[in-house]
């Protein structure tokens, strides 16, 4: 079976993003090491990178948030190409009082949702952490980010599901009691939540054996953790759920049971890794959910991820360490990789382990040097 073709980051523009006002970079299409003090800007290159691929930035934040301070305008611009010799540029810039656009090849795009898994991206971020310890909402953001990339109709769904709630929770909260009225909302949240259902208990049963094997080699085989889809629907469909629900719902003007309340249980022996999982055992199950999030959209589209790794090291023994190392440099699996880091020596050894084409930036204040490492 042939390899999937590299998204590759060949460039990129930016103009008053975060901290950094003006800058204009050019990758490796192999590894890609960012070293610099925190706040300097490191994460912020990797968020306009992450903004460039889903139009949004890695972390929950609005709009106008990442536009520099005193500034009314940001524009991120970046070229792409694939070793099958495809090449795109797009442009993603916000405008206070106008809000965002996206272009590839300078044609604004109908809706955003078209340019989402165009170019698959997975980040390992500090705030994984949440992933496991914060709530539920977190769990389902990531199911549907992931899915998202890879299955565009799991998106028209998610969005046909999300705007049917919207306006069920309208008609609770303003004591609306046409029945006629709730069934033709009804229809589309229950039709939408078949389609989630049944994509993410299939992602679940996919990722999970990937999840298990990658944390069993980040953890040197300490521990042994699991995965499982936790839904609602596992035990009644979405109708039979609005319907034992429809007085409780009109009392509490939101709908309290359905796909929206979805999670996914994760164990360390048998235990809670919410619960009683350590800092560092939280981390390294973070980032083997990540990893094998990779492996997942790369089989499952046309490209191999772009794959960003922003300060992965901390919290974690040295031997997590190097088997962190060892899993990213070691791995032919991977294309192209930002890493980020405050220790020299760390990007060092990574850069020690590989074989093909690399780089390094030093980051201060927003701006970038490059670093000579050979």
């Amino acid at each position: 079976m042939p390899s999937n073709p590299d998204v590759i980051l060949n460039s990129i523009d930016i103009l008053n993003f975060k901290n950094i006002a003006s800058a204009t970079l050019e990758f490796s299409n192999g590894v890609n090491c960012l070293l610099g003090m925190n706040g300097m800007g490191k994460s912020n290159l990797l968020e306009a990178i992450h903004f460039l691929c889903m139009a949004r930035p890695m972390n929950p934040l609005p709009d106008n948030a990442l536009i520099r301070h005193g500034e009314e305008m940001l524009i991120v611009k970046g070229n792409f190409a694939s070793d099958s010799g495809n090449a795109d540029t797009i442009a993603c810039g916000i405008t206070k009082g106008k809000g965002k656009s996206l272009k590839r090849n300078g044609k604004e795009y109908r809706r955003f949702s078209e340019h989402i898994g165009r170019y698959p991206i997975v980040t390992v971020t500090p705030g994984d952490s949440m992933l496991i310890s914060g709530a539920a909402e977190e769990r389902r953001k990531l199911m549907d980010m992931v899915i998202s990339q890879a299955d565009a109709e799991y998106l028209a769904q998610l969005i046909r599901y999300n705007r049917s709630l919207e306006s069920r929770n309208r008609m609770l909260r303003a004591g609306v009691r046409d029945a006629l009225l709730f069934e033709s909302v009804e229809a589309g949240i229950i039709d939408a939540a078949a389609v989630i259902f049944a994509t993410r208990e299939k992602w679940i049963t996919t990722i999970a054996p990937k999840v298990e094997d990658c944390y069993a080699r980040l953890s040197g085989q300490r521990e042994r953790v699991e995965i499982a889809y936790a839904s609602q629907l596992k035990g009644k469909s979405m109708a039979e759920l609005l319907e034992e629900r429809r007085q409780k719902d009109a009392i509490l003007g939101y709908t309290s049971a359905g796909i929206h309340r979805d999670d996914i249980d994760t164990r360390l022996d048998g235990y809670s890794l919410r619960k009683l999982g350590s800092q560092g055992q939280v981390k390294t199950f973070a980032i083997a959910l990540r990893l094998a999030i990779f492996d997942f959209l790369k089989e499952a589209g046309a490209s191999t991820p772009l794959l960003l790794l922003d300060d992965i090291f901390d919290k974690l023994d040295s031997h997590r360490v190097e088997n962190i190392m060892h899993e990213v440099t070691g791995n032919s699996t991977f294309g192209q990789i930002f890493i980020t880091d405050t220790n020299r020596k760390h990007l060092d050894d990574i850069l020690a382990g590989v074989e093909g084409p690399c780089a390094m930036l030093n980051v201060k204040d927003g701006a970038f040097s490059p670093i000579n490492i050979k």
